[in-house]
């Protein structure tokens, strides 16, 4: 007998009680690993564990025998929003350099000099600017510097899965001449960023941290986004590492090696964009681009202390990318500040031309952060939701965030109830599996899936039993769930989250040679992270302080559609107030002096 949902619109959200459920499936690595996913693509066998891992996790329930009433929503559907305060308007079909020198204008006033004699931070993209036309170093001096860091990582850390040193050098030498002739493109010019492996940066190849799929899909130039920074200048050293096709969040990699977290060598970057968050927070580059389809950019941000934005669905072009069409998927910067993600996001944005037909875009727009408007803000929490982490320090740690905020800022906390947050999962997993399972057909064969790593085919193979009907089931659910959300956006500005439910899990030994599959660590990592996924708001995350064993916490802040502007002015007040100094990271290297 199926059980018929009542309509969204019907349910009382005040009544609505916290009910996320565990991810029920067997934490697997070494001998076991092998042997299950050996058995999950066997005949008769493989149908019986995938039929029981759907029970014992309610996929059926919730998407076969389930009458869900709403039509299904195939891509985010927004609804107008209302102008933010205190913004600067960019020009989406100007110069990507115009936009970074307007986004330049926003930012706080900034000592560079300060920096320089400091002792421990990140450089920001202003200092090597400074440094540039101060004569204090040059591109081809860093260039250097960041070679031989991404060469002392190969062994214990490796951080890019392609890196051509006389490509690094050839575009710091361009750099370097266009200061000495006192005419750099921009502010990002010779600034050194590493590029997510799903996104095209020519003349790397794109093997989404495979061993095979540039073997089918050669690139032959830059993504989008890519291009709109090299525009501006930026020297991109390479590939970064990733988890296999997105399809976890830890960042291990058997077959390119795995990052390490630059706090704790023995402890996961997180994932996918687990080279990129990792070679940033360890000082190589001020900023790395990565993808986020569950929390892929903003996951290793907050575990590897550093900040990271997932987008708008539909505000940057994903042209050149893996992800490609997908509905769940953006790429975005990750940077050691606020500032520094306010001027990558600046030169990267603009919709694709079927985006701006489809879902009409507004104006983007950046906070002026000179200014206070904006503020008080209401800030929704739902308490029971932010408090269910592994470890109480990042609940605490997030808290008193959010009490410092209503003190300083006039900030207003709300609390709020989410239905169907389990739903809410499932639809993500099922949207990005269907999704990407779509992008590599028909390539897709079965010599390519025995040539991935153990933990990629049992996902996959979960994935493939996913049906059409499944896939418009969870395209219901998310007509609801956005329902629900915009409803809540009434009465609050941002909704507030801790990142992760845990701080980075540790690299068990066995799992270094052929991977593992835990996925209650999985589901602890993505717990607060597939909302702006499946309903295509922008979010972000900056680190707040840090456990008790020192790894860092990071904070979420989930907007409206088309509000990066309020969640940036926000997690710029909180990088501002955050007075704990940052400790800085057992792998760091300080790439301006070759320390």
């Amino acid at each position: 007998m199926k059980m018929v949902m009542v309509p969204a619109t019907e349910i009382q959200l005040t009544e609505v009680k916290y009910d996320l459920g565990e991810i029920q499936a067997p934490r697997l690595t070494g001998l076991s690993l092998k042997l299950f996913a050996t058995l999950i693509k066997a005949p008769l066998v493989g149908s019986f564990i995938i039929a029981y891992l759907r029970k014992q996790n309610k996929m059926d329930q919730m998407l076969r025998n389930t009458v869900i009433p709403e039509p299904p929503m195939f891509k985010p559907e927004f609804p107008p929003q209302e102008q933010e305060a205190g913004v600067v308007h960019l020009e989406e079909d100007g110069k990507p350099q115009d936009r970074v020198e307007a986004a330049s204008r926003c930012l706080p006033h900034h000592h560079p000099t300060t920096t320089w004699n400091s002792e421990f931070r990140y450089w920001k993209i202003r200092d090597y600017a400074y440094a540039y036309r101060s004569g204090l170093t040059t591109p081809s001096m860093v260039a250097e510097h960041v070679i031989s860091a991404v060469e002392e990582c190969k062994a214990r850390t490796p951080l890019l899965i392609s890196f051509n040193p006389e490509e690094v050098r050839k575009q710091a030498a361009a750099s370097t001449q266009r200061f000495e002739e006192g005419n750099p493109l921009s502010i990002l010019d010779g600034n050194f960023m590493a590029v997510k492996d799903d996104i095209d940066c020519y003349p790397h190849q794109s093997k989404g941290g495979t061993t095979w799929l540039h073997e089918i899909r050669p690139v032959t130039k830059d993504g989008v986004a890519v291009s709109r920074l090299r525009s501006c200048g930026v020297i991109f050293v390479g590939k970064a590492n990733m988890h296999e096709l997105g399809m976890g969040d830890t960042g291990m990699n058997p077959h390119h090696g795995t990052p390490r977290n630059p706090h704790d060598p023995q402890r996961y970057t997180g994932g996918s964009s687990s080279g990129s968050a990792a070679i940033v927070a360890s000082g190589i580059c001020p900023a790395a681009l990565g993808s986020d389809a569950g929390g892929s950019i903003r996951i290793p941000a907050s575990i590897c202390g550093v900040v990271g934005l997932k987008t708008t669905y539909g505000r940057t072009d994903t042209a050149g990318t893996l992800c490609g069409p997908g509905t769940v998927e953006v790429i975005g910067p990750i940077a050691s500040s606020v500032d520094d993600v306010m001027l990558i996001y600046a030169a990267m944005l603009g919709s694709s031309p079927a985006d701006k037909i489809s879902l009409i875009p507004p104006i983007p727009c950046l906070p002026d952060l000179s200014s206070n408007a904006g503020f008080p803000m209401r800030l929704g929490k739902y308490t029971q939701w932010f408090d269910d982490v592994s470890s109480p320090d990042i609940s605490s740690v997030c808290g008193q965030v959010l009490t410092s905020l209503s003190e300083m800022h006039g900030c207003e906390i709300v609390e709020i109830t989410i239905p169907e947050l389990q739903q809410m999962r499932l639809a993500q997993v099922v949207s990005y599996g269907c999704e990407l399972l779509c992008s590599l057909v028909p390539q897709f064969q079965k010599r390519r899936f025995q040539k991935l790593a153990l933990d990629s085919r049992i996902n996959l193979a979960v994935c493939q039993s996913f049906t059409a009907s499944d896939y418009v089931a969870a395209q219901r659910l998310r007509r609801r769930l956005m329902y629900y959300h915009m409803e809540i956006f009434k009465k609050v500005d941002i909704i507030v989250t801790p990142s992760t439910g845990m701080t980075a899990p540790t690299i068990h030994p066995t799992a270094l040679d052929c991977g593992e599959s835990d996925l209650e660590v999985t589901g602890n990592l993505m717990k607060f992270a597939v909302t702006a996924n499946v309903l295509g708001f922008p979010a972000i995350s900056v680190p707040v302080g840090y456990d008790k064993q020192g790894l860092p916490i990071g904070l979420q802040l989930m907007g409206r559609p088309w509000c990066e502007a309020t969640i940036l002015r926000l997690a710029a007040a909180i990088e501002q107030q955050w007075n704990e100094p940052k400790r800085k990271p057992v792998i760091y290297f300080d790439v301006t002096k070759g320390k």
